[in-house]
């Protein structure tokens, strides 16, 4: 027997609107029109009804979203408002669920308007946006193989960069190798900008890679990620070049220890907010105030998701979210640590989708 995988579109239809005829829902901000069709565009709209989805594009768009967007009809459009109208009254829609997050004021009242001049309600709540954001958060095994397709890519660099490290190199000349050998080895683009802080710079755990050069003794902070299809990786590796004190050993231990107690805390049913307290208790007692970050977040269509390894989100994990798991230690002006693997959480535990190794290397 074969088993057919329902679309994303096809999902959200049947949560938002069922088998109601008289029900429509426009989605219009440019990740969830990538994320449901397959195919980016800056200037569309998704207009989801019972019977059919119509992805709405003008001319730049509609050559190649007809060959490429998946699940939805493809309308070319040169007023987008007037083919909006002709669909809501083609189909007799009286109520319309709207992208309530990703509407600015003004345009959110022009669409209300468009509604009421043909008939139909504007719904301006968050009904749509929470069965996008319900639907995002729990990945298909067909999104996971993305994302470990992405992070593969992330993995082999991770090796690549590894001989490029010595005395005299830039963090800025690394994360430009960095950025380079990922699209090298066919990623659509970086996840986010590479992070490469060494020495004094590494407690700056988001800092910037600038012109401070490598030296002897320092510690070098690498957090890297390709995107490829739609989908991110995101990975974190801290090593050292030539020797560490014995400071910095007991650092770097304190948070692979916290990180390898976190992902062994990770299955269905366990709150997010207690994912992090694992790690957080390990690194607070000996080294208080140096973790000032969340232990995780969600990764998929965008580098930042939901659920987050929290104190603050008290989600209940399920099979499926991909999340990653990245403790540090930040010593002010001295040096900073972080290790970062993305898991899948499973039933009864979680399986790692990182492959780089996370011992401490000295280069």
């Amino acid at each position: 027997m074969v088993i057919l995988m329902r679309s994303p579109i096809e999902r959200l239809t049947e949560k938002v609107i069922g088998g109601d005829a008289k029900k429509a829902a426009l989605v219009v901000s440019e990740t969830n029109l990538y994320y449901l069709t397959a195919f980016p565009s800056t200037d569309g709209a998704l207009l989801l009804t019972a019977e059919q989805a119509y992805y709405l594009l003008d001319f730049r768009y509609a050559e190649a979203a007809r060959a490429k967007a998946e699940g939805a009809v493809v309308e070319e459009f040169t007023n987008l408002n007037n083919s909006i109208a002709a669909l809501l009254k083609k189909h007799g829609i009286t109520s319309v669920y709207m992208e309530y997050a990703a509407l600015p004021y003004g345009q959110a009242k022009r669409f209300e308007a468009l509604c009421a001049e043909n008939g139909a309600e504007a719904v301006l709540d968050t009904t749509l946006d929470d069965a996008i954001r319900a639907q995002r958060i729990v990945k298909s095994e067909e999104e996971i193989r993305k994302i470990c397709d992405a992070q593969a890519i992330t993995d082999a660099t991770f090796e690549h960069i590894l001989p490029y490290i010595r005395e005299g190199v830039t963090e800025r000349e690394i994360a430009l190798e960095i950025e380079f050998y990922m699209r090298k080895l066919g990623a659509d683009g970086n996840a986010f900008d590479p992070i490469v802080v060494t020495g004094g710079n590494g407690s700056q755990c988001h800092g910037i890679p600038g012109d401070t050069v490598i030296q002897k003794g320092d510690f070098i902070t690498m957090d890297t990620g390709a995107m490829l299809k739609g989908y991110h990786s995101d990975m974190t590796r801290t090593v050292a070049l030539g020797h560490v004190s014995d400071e910095q050993k007991a650092i770097y231990d304190t948070v692979l220890k916290a990180q390898l107690a976190a992902i062994d805390a990770v299955h269905a049913g366990v709150r997010c907010c207690d994912v992090d307290k694992v790690a957080r208790d390990i690194i607070e007692t000996p080294y208080p105030g140096t973790f000032g970050h969340g232990l995780g977040h969600g990764v998929g269509f965008e580098i930042h998701e939901w659920p987050r390894f929290s104190r603050l989100d008290d989600t209940i994990c399920a099979p499926g979210m991909v999340i990653t798991v990245e403790p540090g230690i930040y010593v002010a002006g001295k040096c900073g640590v972080r290790i970062e693997d993305m898991i899948v959480v499973t039933e009864d535990g979680c399986r790692n989708l990182t492959h780089s190794p996370k011992e401490l290397i000295i280069l």
